[in-house]
């Protein structure tokens, strides 16, 4: 078999195993992504409960209340945004967590700073 006749067989295999493999790792990076938006997802719920947990037992104040709204607002642009373009890059996923971070850190020192919403009478 000349060298000739072993490269036409041999090139529809490479492209295969070429396509085959760039398809496997446009998926994992889909799964990587499915989990990183069910992730954030799932935190952002667990937060508006805290905060509408915080607004039922009084521990948080309107306008307290209004700025971690504000907040939940921000990062769910923030993440609509690192969306858009269908593409969560580790850098734009790591902002989004930072944004959670500090909402987090937000609503624990709001719901425990001994400020409490007046009771009506």
């Amino acid at each position: 078999m000349n060298p000739e006749s072993m490269f036409r067989r041999a090139a529809p295999m490479a492209m295969f195993l070429a396509l085959a493999a760039l398809t496997a790792q446009a998926q994992a990076q889909g799964h990587w992504q499915d989990a990183q938006a069910d992730r954030v997802d799932a935190r952002q719920d667990h937060q508006a409960d805290r905060i509408r947990q915080g607004v039922a037992s009084g521990e948080l104040t309107r306008p307290e209340t209004a700025r971690l709204v504000e907040q939940q607002r921000h990062i769910r642009r923030l993440e609509r945004r690192t969306e858009a373009d269908g593409q969560v890059t580790a850098r734009e996923a790591a902002r989004v967590e930072a944004a959670q971070d500090r909402a987090s850190r937000r609503i624990h020192h709001a719901k425990h700073d001994g400020q409490a919403r007046p009771r009506a009478r």
